[in-house]
């Protein structure tokens, strides 16, 4: 099986016997407040989701990610995972003390060793990872509105967040790596989505499972931006299009638990790295993949990966072309296996069919399978509905 990111697979879970000392310990802390969103990180990095860090950014690692998209050990890694907090609070800690990580909620989540305390750049960090400092841009804004202090360090994580849906669906990469390797699968393909499978997605999945053992159809579930189908609806057209169309054999159905940042090129390989944690070998990434807006160019999410070398990542990246049904080849196709000129071939838009299912009209078996245009149908509807009725 391929190996986790940099080696071995990181675990900063507290065991159930280690836990109430760690409890007792945590109640001389200084306590922090943190938002679902850091929550969410720092499981994804106590599971090894986020392996090989094995706490939040320090400032070396931090900048070297910015400036070379790698960690300051020469890793590649693109994405800063850091944490940041208000200056008020920042004042209060140094360098050496141990911080209890509290939610919102005020449950006690981890500890942390407080190895470095700096300014987290927003305006550098902007322009590196996303490539714009314009706020219109949704994970930019996130970016300015949060704390202007970092503390990196490693984590000890007490208490896992108490999800309340999709239980069966979540999967640390212990757990996909052991069922892989039940299910006899050497190579395993990843896809990754924010968006319902429409008939490009299952073409594109399919010619992948032509060459590997099994499909991951990873969905992600974090936090997204505001527009974005919820994950409740995409989740049952997921389920409904492996039950119909898939050989359930040789599909697996897991959720991504990560928030979307919208960096495009960056975040393909930071999503791809993140599979490759999971296990798989294999990576789709399509057109625009994570982008947002007009901010990165159509192909580049695929182009990044050139600028490593293959064994720095390992994982292999499929790079597809933008596919579509073509009427005279009477199915799916790309431009590198269609002859036919451009009035030949159906394109719709995400935003024409979210406003032809918001006007109750059905999107063409050419564009979505039916069964996933009906439970998409019912959403937009039912939201129409509800707006009237306010």
């Amino acid at each position: 099986m391929i190996n986790p990111h940099g080696g071995h697979l990181v675990n900063r879970i507290v065991e159930v016997e280690e836990k109430k000392e760690w409890e007792r310990k945590a109640k001389e802390m200084k306590k922090i407040t943190v938002s679902y969103w850091d929550l969410s990180e720092l499981e994804n990095i106590a599971t090894g989701l986020f392996s090989p860090l094995e706490g939040f950014m320090v400032k070396e690692d931090y900048d070297s990610v910015l400036d070379d998209m790698r960690l300051a050990n020469g890793v590649v890694w693109t994405i800063p995972v850091v944490l940041s907090i208000p200056k008020e609070i920042a004042r209060e800690i140094r360098v050496g003390d141990w911080v209890a990580i509290h939610g919102e909620d005020g449950k006690l989540y981890a500890v942390m060793k407080v190895g470095d305390k700096y300014e987290r750049r927003k305006r550098e960090e902007a322009k590196k990872v996303y490539r714009t400092e314009e706020d219109a841009h949704p994970g930019v804004a996130f970016l300015y509105s949060q704390g202007d202090v970092c503390l990196g360090g490693k984590i000890w994580l007490l208490s896992r967040v108490e999800h309340k849906n999709f239980i069966e669906y979540r999967f640390d990469p212990k757990d996909t790596r052991r069922i892989f390797q039940e299910r006899g699968w050497k190579t395993v393909v990843a896809f990754q989505t924010r968006n319902p499978i429409h008939r490009a997605h299952e073409y594109l999945q399919k010619v992948a499972l032509e060459i590997v053992d099994g499909l991951f159809i990873n969905p992600l579930v974090g936090k997204t931006k505001k527009g974005d189908i919820p994950a409740d609806v995409r989740m049952k057209t997921y389920e409904v299009i492996i039950e119909k169309y898939y050989p359930q054999e040789r599909v697996f159905l897991g959720v991504f638990p990560v928030n979307m940042r919208y960096a495009g090129p960056r975040e393909a390989v930071f999503h791809a790295i993140c599979r490759k944690n999971y296990g798989c070998t294999h990576f789709i990434v399509g057109r625009d993949h994570a982008g947002v807006g007009n901010y990165y160019g159509t192909y580049e999410a695929q182009e990044i990966f050139d600028e490593f070398k293959p064994e720095e990542i390992e994982i292999v990246p499929l790079k597809f072309e933008h596919a579509f049904y073509c009427k005279k080849c009477q199915g799916m196709a790309t431009k590198k296996t269609c002859p036919h000129p451009d009035e030949d071939h159906v394109y719709l838009s995400g935003t024409k069919v979210r406003e032809m299912l918001s006007k109750g009209v059905m999107p063409p078996p050419e564009f979505t399978r039916p069964e996933v245009a009906k439970i998409l149908m019912d959403y937009y509807m039912g939201r129409s509905y509800s707006e009237q009725v306010r």
